[in-house]
């Protein structure tokens, strides 16, 4: 390889944005990252490595560093509208599975801040900036950006979610490729006043809404959530917070235990907050010429089952390593990351809406402790060698 085989050009410094990066950069291209974001976001929700994400983990050199970063819940309980404990486990957690599992569950703030240190010093990152115009040839892929002098790169990939701005610009608007899946979810970081210590609790029995709180060290900070059923998709900005805020507090006024705090909370001193329907990104392609999606701005499988940080880094060890093996006719590696982790992708999202049906069904009956192992939805993938053939 030549020390530099062409300029790619990321957006978003996600997780699958930054696996991407991570692993051109070590192919030898010359990566650009540029994020909206003033700096990398924090907040989100705790993320699940599974399956043959722990391999990606362990070719890139962090997954004893994802070890240390673990949550290291020591299990759950379920509460009643009155606040009564009516199931405990120190088992399994609601959002990571069993505990004696060899599947990784890191906070996202862990998450990117190791994957952003394991960039190496050629990945060059651009903050508070975005994407807007892409005019692709035969050659390359002439960029416009909000604040800065356009560029031109060979490749372009939008690791940028499940609102994906780059896929907008090359496949058009969102709507076609979302898939409603009957709720919404909201995270958010807020002072741990209920003291929990490596501990989850939810609310159980609270009709059309629900809360639950995650507490790592018994002080300092939680992460709540808060969210709701609606059959029908409610009509929202997914960048007007305050609005997103109001409607939650509509939605969960009425719910007793100490939802009223967390509300609170949400308005007063809330970070980290991210509100967003469970949905999934279905789409025919996700490639096209020198532009492909990667992670949920492809194929998000739906924030509720942890399974979208596996399925990003997969898929961008995939993306990166066939972009190499093309040699010089990078779109033909471009198509063949999609031939390779296509099925990967369909078993993990059917296995999903499979879950969301029995777990928020109209006809679930289910009690507490009746909740779906995560580890079980876990669908392989054979990783090609790619250093090694490279090599």
């Amino acid at each position: 390889m030549t020390d530099k085989n062409g300029r790619i050009l990321v957006s978003g410094a996600s997780v699958a944005g930054l696996t991407t990066a991570y692993w051109l950069d070590r192919f030898g291209f010359e990566v650009t990252v540029v994020e909206r974001s003033a700096g990398l976001r924090p907040g989100g929700q705790a993320l699940d490595i599974r399956g043959p994400a722990l391999e990606v983990a362990r070719r890139m050199g962090v997954l004893d560093e994802f070890r240390k970063r673990t949550t290291e819940l020591r299990g759950m309980s379920m509460v009643d509208d009155s606040g009564a404990e009516i199931y405990r486990t120190t088992e399994r957690t609601l959002t990571g599975g069993r505990l004696d599992s060899e599947d990784l569950e890191v906070l996202r703030d862990d998450l990117i801040d190791v994957l952003h240190g394991a960039c190496g010093a050629g990945v060059r990152f651009v903050f508070g900036n975005r994407i807007t115009g892409l005019n692709q040839d035969d050659h390359g892929i002439d960029v416009e950006f909000d604040n800065a002098v356009p560029g031109r790169f060979d490749v372009v990939i939008g690791a940028d979610g499940a609102h994906s701005g780059t896929r907008r610009l090359v496949f058009g608007p969102e709507k076609p490729f979302l898939r409603y899946m009957g709720g919404y979810v909201a995270i958010m970081t807020i002072p741990n006043f209920l003291g929990l210590d490596r501990w989850q609790t939810f609310l159980m029995g609270g009709g059309d809404a629900g809360a639950g709180l995650i507490g790592l060290d018994g002080s300092g900070t939680a992460r709540a959530y808060l969210g709701f059923e609606s059959k029908e998709p409610v009509e929202y900005d997914h960048r007007d917070e305050d609005a997103q805020k109001r409607l939650l507090a509509e939605r969960a006024a009425g719910l007793g235990w100490v939802v009223p705090q967390i509300l609170e909370h949400m308005r007063d001193d809330a970070s980290g907050f991210h509100f967003d329907a469970r949905i999934q990104v279905i789409m025919e392609h996700w490639t096209k010429g020198r532009v492909a999606l990667v992670g949920d701005a492809g194929y998000a499988v739906s924030l509720t089952t942890g399974q979208g940080a596996s399925m990003a880094m997969v898929g961008a060890y995939v993306l990166a390593g066939e972009i190499a093996a093309a040699g010089a006719d990078l779109a033909v590696g471009i198509a063949r990351y999609e031939d390779e982790v296509r099925e990967y992708v369909l078993r993990n999202q059917a296995a999903a809406r499979e879950l969301n049906d029995r777990d928020h069904g109209d006809d679930d009956q289910s009690g507490p402790g009746d909740f779906t192992d995560f580890g079980t939805l876990v669908e392989d993938l054979p990783l090609t060698d790619y250093r090694a053939r490279l090599t």
